[in-house]
Formats: structure tokens, C-alpha cells, sequence
């Protein structure tokens, strides 16, 4: 009997970019895997069927999987940081599938973490991790994702959450500052607003306006810049991002009993890789008095895989 040859739709759909690809029958790598930034297209279907024209499979999709950076609660679903918002089965049949799984973006990455190879990822300090254990896994992006992973009598389990809007809390009088500067802009200052992308932005900019500097607007990516060139306040900015990331991660660590491993992905660290790795991060990460001890035990790797949602997403269509 021939193996069907039949693709999978799988996506991974943030705020600022939406990645597709398609998955085939016993093969293990995607194919066709294609970046859209979202801001081109008015919805996630439009998208969808930009990337479908592009990719121009033999057969068509019949399953799909997306993994979606926002709640996932009913039929209806809304993203958190862009403008689009759609239905789960009307998407569906615009995209002639017979069936599609929709499911939180850490949900997806939550999945893929037991099969990452130690060449997807990078290990920042601790041990081994306890057999059995949660794990924990969190994302500065666009956003800032959240999820646990627990093992079940069939194998592992994901369970999603929306952890990055938690209140973000101050281990220092310069962190008590700069979120007390925030506050009358956000009202309720969550880990999101200074743990992503956008969060180094506002890090900048509180911090300019705390030290009387005319603050301006970089993109994420040029903070890094600035701060190579000698910005004070851009450097400032990666020492105090890594370093309430790492006391985030405790947290999350202690809450979770994430004793198998915290997990860090999104595309953030990616790309600051060098600099984090050099940073106060794991120190403040086992900075919680009497569980210190406890914390530093508990591994603590950053994905380096390109795609790690897609690795998740896969056995949903397979």
C-alpha cells in the first residue's frame, strides 16, 4: 500500500510574524518553510493562503495545526498583539481542511522540548534534571509566552497559560523606579510589558527618563546596537532585562516545582545570545534566600532551534 503523500498545514503565528510550513508523511524536517510578516495581510486567512499559493503543494492540506501567541478559549479567538481575530471553523473550511487544531503558541513549543537535540539548544548553568519533573518553559518575543510541561502515565503533558501578565515585581530600588515609572502609562505593569521585544523598549525609555536623557523609540533589535557603541542607557537596558528575566524564571521555577528544567525560548534571546550568557541572569534566577539551593540544581537551556513550534505542532498532523 502506498504511504500517503498528503501534507499538513502547521503555522506559528505571533505578533509581529506568521511561519508556516507544511509537514509530509515520514519525513521529519518541514518543508516549504516560509516567514509573512503579519503586518501585510489583514487577517490570519489571508496569510494562510498567501503562504499556500507560495508553497504550491502537489496535494493539498488535509489537517492543519496553528500555533496562536494569545488565549485559545472558544471558537473565537482574538490575538493579543495584533488586530486580527477569526474563527477556528470558519478558518477551517476557507482553508479546505478537513480538520485544524488551534492551540496556544507555548502550548506548541511546550510539545516540542522533549525532542530537541543538545544542538537545539544552550545550556545556562544548574544540573540534571529530575527525572519526571515539570518542566518549565517561558519566551520573551513579541510577547512574553508561558507554559508548563508535566509528564503523564502516556507521556508528556502541555499545559498552557497566560504567565506573562503577571505583575511584574522589583528586586531592587532602580527595578521599584523604573516600573513606577511605567505604571501611569500601563496602570497594571506586567512581566510582558518589560520582558519582549517591546519590553526593551520600554525598559529604554523609563531608564532614559529616570537619568534626565532625552528618551527615544529604538527598535528591539538596535538596544544591542546602541549598546555595543557605548549607550549607557542601552546597556543599562540588556543588564536589567536579563537580569529580571532571570528573577522571572526563578519565580516561575518555584511555582511550577520545575524541577526537570526551565526552558527559554523566543526570538529575543536569539539574537542576544552572546550578551545573556554573560549576564547576571543565572545568578538572579537562584537569588530566592532559603531556595537557593534548590534553584541551583534546576537546569536552565535557551532553544536555539529556528522553528521550535513547528517540532510540536507535527505530531498534531501527523
Amino acid at each position: 500500500m502506498m504511504q500517503d503523500a498528503t501534507p499538513g498545514l502547521i503555522a506559528d503565528i505571533g505578533g509581529t510574524n506568521a511561519r508556516f510550513s507544511l509537514v509530509l508523511p515520514g519525513v521529519d524536517e518541514a518543508q516549504h518553510s516560509l516567514t509573512l510578516p503579519c503586518a501585510d495581510y489583514p487577517s490570519l486567512e489571508a496569510a494562510a493562503k498567501a503562504y499556500l499559493a507560495a508553497a504550491a503543494p502537489a496535494q493539498a492540506p488535509r489537517k492543519g495545526a496553528f500555533a496562536i501567541a494569545c488565549p485559545v478559549l472558544s471558537d473565537e479567538v482574538s490575538f493579543t498583539n495584533r488586530d486580527w481575530t477569526f474563527s477556528i471553523s470558519a478558518l477551517q473550511k476557507a482553508l479546505e481542511l478537513d480538520h485544524l487544531d488551534v492551540v496556544n503558541d507555548f502550548t506548541a513549543v511546550a510539545l516540542a522540548v522533549p525532542y530537541l537535540s543538545d544542538q537545539d539548544k544552550v545550556a545556562i548553568g544548574g544540573g540534571a534534571p529530575a527525572f519526571g519533573a515539570p518542566i518549565a518553559i517561558l519566551g520573551p518575543g513579541t510577547g512574553l509566552g508561558v507554559g508548563v510541561l508535566v509528564a503523564g502515565k502516556e507521556g508528556w503533558h502541555a499545559i498552557p497559560t497566560e504567565g506573562g501578565h503577571v505583575t511584574l515585581s522589583a528586586a531592587t530600588e532602580r527595578e521599584a523606579a523604573i516600573i513606577g515609572r511605567l505604571r501611569p502609562q500601563f496602570g497594571h505593569v506586567s512581566a510582558e510589558r518589560l520582558l519582549s521585544g517591546p519590553g526593551l523598549v520600554n525598559l529604554y525609555q523609563a531608564i532614559a527618563q529616570l537619568d534626565g536623557v532625552s528618551p527615544s523609540e529604538p527598535a528591539p533589535h538596535e538596544v544591542a546596537k546602541r549598546a555595543k557603541e557605548g549607550d549607557a542607557v542601552a546597556k543599562e537596558t540588556l543588564d536589567c532585562f536579563f537580569a529580571m528575566l532571570g528573577s522571572f524564571a526563578g519565580n516561575l521555577a518555584l511555582s511550577t516545582g520545575a524541577r526537570g528544567g526551565v526552558v527559554i525560548a523566543g526570538g529575543v534571546l536569539q539574537h542576544l545570545l552572546e550578551d545573556f550568557t554573560r549576564s547576571s541572569f543565572r545568578q538572579r534566577f537562584e537569588d530566592k534566600g532559603r531556595f537557593k539551593g534548590y534553584l541551583q540544581g534546576i537546569p536552565v537551556h535557551v532553544v536555539t532551534h529556528p522553528y521550535p513550534a513547528f517540532v510540536g505542532l507535527r505530531g498534531l498532523v501527523s
